[in-house]
């Protein structure tokens, strides 16, 4: 399992993969969520990774190397017509791609998948 834009890494994991759950939610609801969150790291001094921690600066500029929030809006489309490209790309064929786009298709799919294993009974975890 994998979570995320890598596209460093998006070949080698694909070519292993069986399925690709695209969370293909509407702009409006990926901002809000992204806004939000945002906003209760910066107010919360909520620490990241390595002590970083978002500044109320990232809240108001749309450099998007700066602010999650520019690069949520400026790279929307430009991510949504890769993944389309990739559906359609034959080389992507042995993939099951599973297209959720709203926040009630992701609920229905969740349910659908069944329980999920404790973390010490995953693969490579020394427990089983």
């Amino acid at each position: 399992m994998i979570d995320g834009n890598y596209s460093a890494v998006q070949d080698i994991v694909w070519a292993r993969a069986d399925t690709v759950v695209w969370l293909d939610l509407p702009r409006r609801t990926v901002m809000r969520r992204i806004v939000w969150r945002t906003l209760r790291r910066v107010a919360g001094r909520a620490e990241l990774w390595n002590g970083n921690r978002e500044r109320w600066h990232n809240l108001f500029t749309w450099d998007k190397e700066e602010s999650v929030i520019a690069w949520a809006w400026q790279t929307y489309d430009s991510r949504r017509e890769r993944y389309l490209a990739e559906m359609a790309d034959p080389a992507n064929g042995h993939l099951r791609f599973v297209r959720l786009l709203s926040p009630a298709a992701v609920r229905r799919f969740l349910r659908s998948a069944g329980p999920w294993p404790s973390p010490g009974a995953l693969p490579g975890s020394g427990r089983h």
